[in-house]
């Protein structure tokens, strides 16, 4: 034992499922002093998780499991996870790849190794063990979904890359150990992509529907465009497209019954075509409409022009 730690005395709480112990220790603090403290520690072993993605897609392997302890805790308790398990005494990387058959259905020929983290050390001993590996459609061998007989019930999930990592900031993946394989996926595998991204503000809120200050609100969004080019994406404004349809339609003036009819439902169209929103401006309903519905599509919604990526265009 180290000279900083000297055990008094152990006691055993708990050995049915893993190990839960109360330990009285002396710990020598920073200034030679020794003070003697309580812990309660909980020993389940050291575990493994790998991320599984497809480069060429972007796509990435999930699963989606009950996880009772996040149940009791006020989540729905089901989890977005990448496929993980305890070494059981195997090693590591023997370990996740028998997880990996296990969860998703997939044989990997070669995972790489990222890094091993404690991931509650205030209480818990587990060492995990993270790892990333491609898959294509050769490495399926099953269906997966885990085993009945320890009690699984797993979906498999094929995300696209992006929108996975948009599900941890609205909260959908809330997995530490996926999150931190997301992020590290994105920082140092896959590069940025050229987004289509719509920009949405405010058009004809707090104008009158007056022309000038109509002119001014598009003027507004399109400051936007040149920073989005210049970071490798293309820009678009609903404005753009939709105003020479609504004229064609036969539309005599703003928010006559035609462009009711035509205006929003064109922006929402548009929609389909695009990778991300940009939100920019002030109150404006029909801004906040094609948020909602770029949300209910899954797309990326930003707030700022930092947080988009800049990318390199061949």
């Amino acid at each position: 034992m180290q000279d900083y730690v000297r055990i008094q005395r152990e006691q055993l709480l708990s050995d049915d499922w893993f190990v839960l112990k109360k330990t009285t220790f002396d710990y020598r603090r920073r200034d030679g002093r020794w003070q003697t403290l309580t812990r309660e520690t909980y020993d389940r072993g050291n575990g493994a998780v790998a991320l599984l993605y497809n480069r060429v897609r972007r796509t990435v392997l999930l699963t989606r499991q009950f996880r009772f302890p996040a149940y009791v805790n006020g989540h729905h308790g089901f989890l977005i996870e990448a496929a993980a398990g305890l070494l059981d005494s195997a090693s590591p990387e023997l370990r996740i790849r028998a997880e990996l058959e296990e969860e998703t259905g997939r044989r990997i020929a070669h995972l790489q190794p990222v890094f091993d983290v404690f991931m509650s050390p205030g209480s818990v001993t587990e060492r995990l063990h993270f790892f990333i590996g491609e898959y294509d459609a050769a490495s399926r061998i099953g269906d997966g979904g885990g085993l009945e007989a320890e009690g699984e019930d797993i979906e498999v999930l094929e995300l696209d890359a992006d929108e996975a990592l948009a599900m941890v900031a609205r909260g959908d993946i809330a997995d530490g150990k996926t999150i931190m394989l997301l992020q590290y996926l994105h920082l140092h595998v896959l590069k940025p992509r050229s987004m289509m991204i719509l920009i949405a503000g405010p058009y004809r809120s707090g104008t009158g529907d007056d022309p000038a200050r109509l002119a001014a609100n598009v003027a507004a969004m399109e400051a936007y465009a040149l920073p989005l080019y210049q970071r490798g994406h293309m820009p678009v404004l609903g404005e753009w497209l939709a105003l020479p349809v609504v004229q064609a339609a036969g539309s005599q003036a703003i928010g006559d019954a035609v462009y009711d009819d035509v205006f929003h439902p064109h922006c929402e169209r548009l929609l389909s075509h695009c990778d991300a929103v940009l939100r920019i401006g002030g109150p404006s309903a029909g801004a906040d409409r094609m948020m909602a519905a770029a949300a209910r599509r899954g797309l990326l919604i930003y707030h700022d022009l930092n947080q988009i990526p800049a990318v390199a265009v061949n």
